[in-house]
């Protein structure tokens, strides 16, 4: 990351977008090495590597780092600098993707013209981690030192819902005024105020196999018992509520000619409150307690693996984003309540004010489509240093 003199003029916001548009090239260099760098969140060597290359900026820029290990996971890095001011920021990250070990090989970074690039997680959420460093620097090289610390997280399993990193994320953030969250912007500019209740279960079937020929009244299908879930599970849904359940994954039998005695299937909830998100889970309790047939065994796990967050307490952030991207001349709005969960459901259910959806603008995420928008590099970037710049003089306020 290459050095930049320039301090923060009176008109800080504007100059902060000078240096950020000045740093462009050394960014998207950055960015093409993270993002050929394979994390799915299954790849523990991989998210290393990532961690371990952004603790290295952060590390030069006088933050200290601390790695805190995660059960069958990479570890979860803290990075913090203190300072002499007021207010606890908290900057919730990842370094995960949702992309398999070896999609970089046929997949690489790549630019599809002047102001568009693609590849593994080049919007969720390498740019979003680039953007960061990248802004911070600027902050620090200019003297910004009215918060009394910046505690920037890096999750290694977000993707997977940080079933095993939540506990050490909501540890770190319990202290924190405000969170910021380097999910990817909307397109058109959007930031994320709300998100729903999210949940991950699993259904087992465990029937007997048997000779469909010669034996086909001794077998218990479990495929069959599952597939007769599939469509009362699906029934459950209400899109126009809120309220989803799909089944990803129906998986059972070894041939075509065997009664399957063994299945499996996928289940995701998404909910747009806490409340609907606990009706649905009894409902599919109820309907995994249902049998079609008495042989066969069904066994049902996971959880509700995160809880919704409102908008009300976060519209003072929302209001100082628009202030902010009005002085830059960006555009920005308030998404819709977002049905994809974040790091931000734990510490917004937490209490504490938190503001998603703040990375760069990207496009079909999660997809072999997936692009960001390259000017946003900076001027979200730009958007990200002006709120960091008025959190001291927001949370005076709020005493």
């Amino acid at each position: 990351m290459s050095q930049n003199s320039s301090s923060l003029s009176p008109q800080p916001v504007l100059q902060a977008q000078v240096i950020l548009q000045e740093q462009l090239p050394a960014m998207l260099v950055l960015l093409e090495e993270l993002v050929n760098i394979d994390s799915g969140s299954y790849d523990i060597e991989g998210v290393s590597r990532v961690s371990a290359r952004l603790s290295g900026l952060l590390a030069d820029m006088g933050f200290a780092i601390e790695q805190l290990p995660v059960p069958e996971r990479a570890d979860l890095v803290v990075a913090t600098h203190r300072m002499g001011g007021r207010g606890r920021l908290v900057i919730l990250g990842h370094c995960d993707t949702v992309w398999p070990a070896g999609t970089v090989a046929d997949w690489p970074y790549a630019r599809l013209d002047e102001a568009r690039a693609t590849g593994p997680g080049v919007g969720d959420m390498k740019g979003g981690l680039v953007m960061a460093l990248f802004a911070l620097r600027t902050l620090i090289a200019g003297g910004f030192d009215a918060l009394e610390s910046i505690r920037f997280i890096l999750v290694p399993d977000e993707e997977l819902g940080s079933t095993h990193s939540r506990a050490l994320i909501e540890q770190q953030a319990r202290d924190a005024d405000v969170v910021l969250v380097l999910e990817p912007g909307r397109p058109g500019g959007g930031v994320i105020s709300a998100r729903g209740a999210l949940g991950a279960f699993f259904m087992k079937a465990h029937g007997c196999s048997a000779h469909c020929a010669s034996n086909y009244a001794k077998g218990a299908s479990a495929l069959r018992e599952l597939a007769g879930k599939v469509v009362e599970l699906d029934g459950l849904s209400d899109p126009d509520n809120g309220a989803i359940v799909n089944v990803g994954v129906l998986q059972g039998g070894t041939a075509r000619q065997v009664v399957p005695g063994e299945a499996r299937m996928d289940i995701d909830l998404r909910a747009r409150t806490d409340a609907q998100a606990a009706a649905l889970r009894a409902s599919i309790e109820r309907i995994a307690a249902d049998r079609r047939d008495d042989r066969v065994a069904v066994e049902l796990t996971g959880r509700l693996t995160r809880p919704a967050f409102t908008s009300e307490r976060n519209r003072t952030l929302v209001a100082l984003a628009k202030s902010v991207a009005d002085e830059l001349s960006l555009a920005i709005f308030e998404a819709p309540p977002a049905g994809g969960g974040s790091d931000g459901n734990f510490t917004a259910a937490q209490g504490i004010p938190t503001l998603d959806g703040l990375g760069p603008v990207c496009h079909d995420i999660c997809s072999r489509q997936e692009i960001i928008e390259l000017q946003s590099l900076v001027d979200r970037g730009a958007l990200f240093c002006g709120l960091i710049q008025q959190l001291p003089s927001l949370l005076s306020q709020g005493n």
